[in-house]
């Protein structure tokens, strides 16, 4: 019975705010003071249910809780015929309590949404040399795997046999594919784009990186939810003191209506619903601008920051990468960037499709013996022609000599944290093309904006190169810099600044995010990111619009004040 009450609270606040109307109707509208007084009695009895069990639990384990003194004063409000107060009181506690639970409540559905995007099976070699699907439960250490063009790796491993490009973006967060050869790493849940490969699992099951993803955003939320809210530690003194006071006004006055008024007035109606309404109205400011805040907890803590951490890919940068820098080498560049496109066309690589959009219309032409060089790039015939596009060691293989300019070029490029695209026609450089995640327009500015707010550090921790994060950095204006990070190694740095004091904001938009995410003081997630990312997260920005961070940043200060001034006014006029 106690459950199924408890249950039903939210209907019975609804409940007790259509009698508590229909009461006011009845003595104002139809002078009716019968329909007042019992439909106030009414929803006094059906508020104070909900109110009164939980106050018996806590006084069960030895507590003496707000919802007790709520209970006691509610019971001489109507014994002493109080009826509005009695029914006011329990209504606003239990509004105050369903709008709380609202902002509250923190949905662990994101650690379902990682279990999905985990392998459920994978290609292992049995006893007779042959590869039969199993579960993935069933892989060993040590185990051969064979891993083919579009599946997903299934364990921790390392390669054995062939080449290709994984996208490792689910563990990594970076857009770009990376080449894979023989002794490479490869991580469970990252894809392997094009090639085949066999691998030797060399940790499985919960050991391997996706598994401690998932083991890291459990930990992280697990941590977060033991924080005390401050009504809960307010209470373990307010609550005593009200009813000695009330007993000390009885013993004196022998007054029992007097000390049952000093329980009624003692109640913290106002307390109880100044913070939630605060909540909700800074909730409510920022979906209107695109910010989802999601509670008290989180808005308080966000107020307090004094460090953000960014992931790149995504975050401060758009996350696709851009022809950003390019030099054309002797004449027919027009002719020459028609062929370059008309080889693209036949891939599917992230690199050729930036180099297609940069192109945008030329002429085609019909491509021949086209020949994938893994970890190189393509070289194919078109007419009479020999087209090579690919990297240096490409150009190297195919006798492409780089004159001066070109080498300064290519390393100009490469330390602007570029991919390097090169085109050659019949032995000859003609295209040397840069490509790279662009920074998303603005966010210098926001950056900005964030330091006046009172952020103290901004840093970069990202899964890319150190010298590309070191460009983005400089770019920036950031604190700090730190490539080549797996999720493991970030969740530990954020550990590390933690206990040095610090309070952190993470922000990210990936699956690699999560743990980071929930590790946090303040998660903070982009609207377009996984849905794991929004909803290990405590604040998002929706549409993945930069800008709206400092909007938050200064939302959440201004609600945290405001909530601090009802507390203060809510004590003091009690």
């Amino acid at each position: 019975m106690q459950r199924y009450i408890l249950s039903k609270k939210n209907s019975i606040t609804l409940i007790s705010a259509i009698l508590i109307a229909l009461a006011f109707f009845g003595r104002f509208s139809l002078d009716n003071m019968a329909i007042f007084n019992w439909s106030l009695i009414i929803a006094s009895i059906l508020g104070v249910a909900p109110i009164a069990i939980q106050a018996y639990q806590a006084l069960k384990v030895k507590v003496v809780s707000i919802d007790v003194l709520v209970t006691i004063a509610v019971i001489g409000a109507v014994l002493i015929q109080n009826y509005e107060e009695s029914a006011i009181v329990t209504f606003l506690f239990l509004f105050g309590s369903y709008l709380e639970q609202r902002t509250l409540n923190k949905t662990r559905s994101a650690i379902k949404e990682l279990t999905e995007l985990a392998p459920e099976s994978a290609l292992k070699q049995m006893e007779n040399g042959e590869f039969e699907e199993v579960d993935v439960d069933d892989v060993d250490e040590g185990d051969i795997l064979l891993v083919k063009t579009g599946a997903k790796v299934p364990v921790d491993g390392t390669v054995l046999i062939g080449e290709g490009h994984i996208n490792e973006a689910s563990i990594t967060g970076e857009s770009l594919p990376v080449s894979k050869k023989v002794d490479s790493e490869v991580f469970a849940g990252s894809i392997l784009e094009n090639g085949t490969i066999q691998i030797r699992a060399d940790r499985v099951g919960e050991d391997t990186t996706f598994g401690r993803i998932i083991e890291l955003v459990e930990e992280a939320q697990d941590s977060k939810s033991e924080a005390e809210r401050f009504i809960d530690r307010f209470s373990k003194y307010y609550t005593p003191a009200v009813l000695v006071l009330s007993f000390i006004v009885w013993f004196i006055s022998k007054d029992i209506e007097l000390a049952i008024t000093i329980l009624v007035l003692g109640c913290p109606g106002a307390l109880v619903i100044g913070v939630p309404v605060s909540n909700v109205a800074g909730i409510g400011n920022g979906a209107r601008n695109g910010v989802l805040l999601k509670g008290s907890e989180v808005i308080n803590d966000f107020s307090r920051v004094d460090t953000i951490v960014f992931d790149k890919t995504g975050t401060l940068t758009v996350g696709n990468p851009e022809v950003a820098e390019k030099e054309f080498y002797g004449k027919n560049t027009e002719e020459v960037l028609g062929y370059l496109a008309s080889v693209e066309r036949e891939s599917d690589h992230p690199l050729a499709k930036a180099v297609l959009q940069d192109i945008g219309e030329t002429t085609f032409s019909t491509v021949e013996e086209t020949e994938v060089v893994k970890g190189g790039g393509i070289v194919a015939k078109i007419g009479v022609h020999r087209i090579a596009v690919g990297n240096v060691a490409l150009m190297e293989k195919e006798n492409v000599k780089l004159s001066e300019k070109a080498k300064k070029d290519v390393e100009r490029f490469e330390k602007n944290g570029n991919s390097l695209v090169l085109t050659a026609v019949d032995g000859e450089l003609n295209v040397l093309m840069g490509i790279r995640d662009q920074i998303r327009p603005g966010v210098k500015k926001d950056l900005q904006k964030l330091k006046k707010l009172g952020v103290k550090n901004l840093v970069v921790l990202s899964g890319d190169n150190q010298g590309t994060v070191d460009l983005v950095a400089r770019e920036l204006g950031l604190t700090e810099a730190h490539g080549h990070m797996l999720p493991e190694g970030k969740s530990a740095y954020i550990e590390k600044m933690q206990a040095e004091g610090r309070i952190i904001a993470f922000v990210g938009d990936g699956v690699n995010d999560s743990p980071s995410l929930a590790l946090a003081d303040i998660g903070i997630a982009m609207g377009s990111g996984t849905d794991v990312a929004i909803e290990t997260s405590d604040v998002v920005l929706m549409n993945s619009d930069f800008s709206r961070l400092p909007h938050a940043l200064g939302l959440a200060k201004s609600t945290s004040r405001n909530m601090k001034q009802n507390i203060t006014i809510a004590v003091g006029v009690v």
